[in-house]
């Protein structure tokens, strides 16, 4: 597609440079606490395309590094360069300056309503990005409508000489589907734009993320990825090991054989039998086209052998698979499958679909694990059914990212999942569950405390509240 070639957008000549800064200051309230959203949602590192950057103060706002503006009137490229020369300010008309540049993140500020072919600026888009691109659209809630048109009347609005598009947020998905998007996440926020001192920011952090309430706010949000195409990795398959010795005997040939290369690596911490011992010897008999690692966790806890084993692995795609077996090897081909054909970022098994073993689970454990899903559902705006499925699977260069934000989160799940659940949402990565059998285990008894680790996954539920919800 030409990059030549126009967008076209609603007229509108009385929009000045002057109108803009006299009503931003009108509404500074709702500008800053949008700056501190977009600062949250976007993380630093990331290169940052913004389409409707106006005067560019969300853009300097910013902390990130590699950021590129692009305005919808031309009359602004004099004062934005102007008062962010370190940031390069393009016409949206103009874009052939931009060939070859490509962004992690792509905002697109409010100007969908005066685009008036959505479905071609989107397909333009696709010039600036690349394979893992996210684009963060914000549009006004339709609700809003007539307190909007009411702000014009009474001048706290900058009016608009046209009628805009109003794109309900099934209208956004759908234009997005139809040029091979999908939705990570979705969200509202604002249910006062305006400040009243210690009320807008009680409700607006604490009141606008509840749900039914939730519907009633200032402006919507979604997060957008592209469809990936098939592409084949290589594995490595994290297999944590604690008194585990009755399972172990015949592992490695029971692991599926993926088209590129397979390592298996083996996580021994601290075990009271001898599951070391048992590891050691299975890997020196094994003669099969996998290559078999195992190292002793000098820590404590599955997510620290969890991460030992990572830190160990070499190859593009990580699997965990606990060393209990209660997830059987023959599922991980669903998990690769999922991935090859990019469904998801973060691929988690799901034990609460299909019926279990006698004994897999016991009630209070499925009792927990529904309140923390519908807990965790609600906190990360992705559909989540089961928290605590121990097989995950994702690419090293997105746990890598993980790595990186783990201090947002702190460093005490002893488990690791939501060490990864969390830092996938973080970094606005999918989150995809696979149903799986989960079968009852055979030989010795759980290593989960369930009322210990309980309360730690309620510290948990706090930590998400707090710095992915709650914001």
């Amino acid at each position: 597609m030409s990059i030549t070639k126009k967008i076209s957008v609603y007229p509108d000549s009385n929009k000045t440079v002057n109108d803009w800064e006299k009503y931003y200051r009108l509404n500074n309230y709702y500008h800053n606490n949008l700056q501190r959203f977009v600062s949250h949602l976007i993380p630093e590192p990331a290169s940052v395309l913004e389409v409707g950057s106006n005067g560019g103060e969300l853009l300097r706002s910013l902390p990130n590094k590699k950021k590129v503006g692009v305005v919808m009137d031309n009359s602004f490229l004099r004062i934005t360069r102007k008062k962010c020369p370190k940031i390069d300010f393009f016409s949206i008309n103009d874009l052939s300056k931009l060939h070859g540049k490509k962004f992690d993140y792509i905002l697109v500020n409010h100007v969908l309503s005066e685009i008036k072919d959505v479905q071609s600026f989107i397909e333009k888009l696709k010039l600036f990005m690349n394979q893992d691109t996210r684009i963060v659209v914000f549009s006004f809630n339709y609700l809003w409508k007539p307190v909007l048109s009411f702000g014009e009347i009474i001048g706290l609005k900058r009016p608009q000489k046209f009628e805009p598009n109003w794109l309900s947020e099934g209208d956004i998905d759908n234009l997005f589907n139809l040029d091979l998007f999908e939705k990570v996440k979705s969200g509202r926020k604002f249910l006062i734009p305006y400040n009243i001192p210690y009320i807008s920011h009680i409700v607006n952090r604490y009141f606008s993320p509840l749900p039914v309430i939730n519907s009633f706010s200032f402006i919507q949000y979604a997060i957008y990825r592209p469809i990936k195409s098939k592409k084949d990795y290589s594995v490595s398959i994290i297999i944590p090991e604690r008194n585990e010795a009755g399972h172990i005997r015949g592992i490695l040939k029971s692991l599926p054989k993926f088209r590129k290369r397979t390592e298996v690596i083996f996580v021994e911490g601290h075990s009271k039998d001898n599951t070391y011992e048992v590891i050691k010897e299975e890997i020196k008999k094994y003669k099969g086209p996998l290559t078999a690692k195992l190292f002793k966790q000098k820590g404590k806890g599955k997510g620290d052998a969890v991460r030992l084993g990572f830190s160990k692995a070499r190859n593009e795609l990580l699997m965990i698979l606990d060393g209990d077996l209660t997830v059987g090897p023959e599922e991980l081909p669903k998990f690769y499958r999922a991935a090859s054909y990019g469904q998801g970022d973060l691929i988690m098994g799901s034990r609460l679909v299909y019926p279990m073993e006698k004994q897999a689970m016991r009630t209070l454990n499925i009792l927990g694990n529904k309140f923390f899903s519908l807990a965790f559902t609600f906190l990360l705006d992705q559909k989540i059914k089961d928290t605590l499925c121990g097989t995950k699977v994702l690419l090293r260069k997105d746990y890598e990212m993980i790595v990186k934000n783990r201090k947002i989160f702190g460093d005490f799940d002893p488990f690791g999942d939501y060490d990864l659940i969390f830092g996938s949402a973080k970094l606005n990565l999918k989150i995809l569950e696979i149903p799986i059998r989960y079968k009852q285990r055979v030989y010795g008894t759980t290593n989960i405390s369930r009322f210990t680790h309980g309360w730690l996954l309620l510290k948990m539920v706090y930590f998400a509240a707090k710095n992915l919800k709650f914001v």
